[in-house]
């Protein structure tokens, strides 16, 4: 993309994205030629505080639907697109993506392509087909942008009011409602990129410690100390980032780990999920 192709709808995108200033957002796509994730680590490089931010932010309008199986071992969040919110809030299109969602939970399936090869109802319409003659019913691009599940001993789905972001959060025990609705909201509000920090992907470090670099090197260290400084804020990115080091929002004494182990010294979170639309 060309500097002249930026356009104010795409400056403004990447301020609701990053809540950066109008003119640190277009210098940011200048400088990356129109790409998001490049304007997004410019702007970190810059030592602007600008979250890690995930995949999800291309959806637009639609609902996110978390669910759980009723003998809640197995959970899903499924992102049901639409282009405008007044398609979101329309009945039928709701009861449609209730309806997908529940087919992810039934059919166990964890990946949007087996979503859609999925039957939708007993007329043997797959997914695939109904999302295509949705779009030519409603006029607007209907699709289906997450489809993911987590197991565990038990599970518990947040969806937010408005359906704009959900989570799932499988913990290692049984009889813990409140601390899992808690911690399945925590994963809501705070958006974490894994569950820990062994669990945070070498490519996701790696960038962490680039940006690290350039930002020790703009704010005038010595270049042979950058890596080692950027190494050195890793733990930090780690408690923002990784969900059982995180403040827990109710209480910021305590990490999302203590507050479970506060219900029981063996309780954990053993995996989550979340999606969420821009907003």
């Amino acid at each position: 993309m060309s500097t002249m192709a930026i356009t104010a709808a795409d400056v403004n995108k990447l301020r609701q994205i990053t809540g950066a200033g109008m003119m640190d957002c277009k210098k940011a796509l200048v400088e990356a030629n129109g790409d998001f994730d490049g304007a997004i680590d410019y702007l970190r490089k810059q030592g602007q505080k600008v979250a890690a931010k995930r995949a999800d932010r291309d959806a637009s309008e639609g609902l996110v639907i978390a669910k759980t199986t009723a003998d809640g071992k197995r959970g899903v969040v499924v992102c049901v697109n639409c282009e405008t919110d007044f398609v979101a809030k329309n009945a039928d299109f709701t009861a449609m993506a209730e309806r997908i969602a529940e087919i992810a939970l039934e059919k166990g399936v964890g990946s949007i392509d087996a979503l859609k090869g999925a039957a939708y109802d007993s007329k043997g319409l797959s997914i695939a087909e109904k999302l295509v003659e949705q779009t030519g019913v409603i006029g607007e691009k209907i699709d289906v942008s997450a489809c993911l599940t987590v197991s565990a001993e038990f599970v518990c789905a947040y969806n937010h009011p408005g359906n704009k972001v959900a989570s799932v959060v499988g913990l290692n025990k049984t009889g813990f409602e409140t601390a899992a609705k808690d911690v399945a909201m925590q994963v809501a509000a705070m958006g974490p990129v894994a569950l820990n920090k062994e669990s945070v992907p070498q490519n996701v470090i790696d960038k962490e410690i680039e940006i690290g670099k350039e930002l020790a090197i703009q704010e005038g260290k010595p270049v042979d100390m950058a890596e080692k400084i950027a190494v050195g804020r890793l733990n930090k990115f780690f408690q923002e980032s990784t969900l059982l080091a995180q403040e827990f929002i109710k209480d910021n004494k305590l990490s999302v780990e203590q507050y479970l182990k506060s219900h029981d010294k063996d309780l954990t979170a053993t995996g989550f999920a979340r999606h969420s639309l821009t907003v």
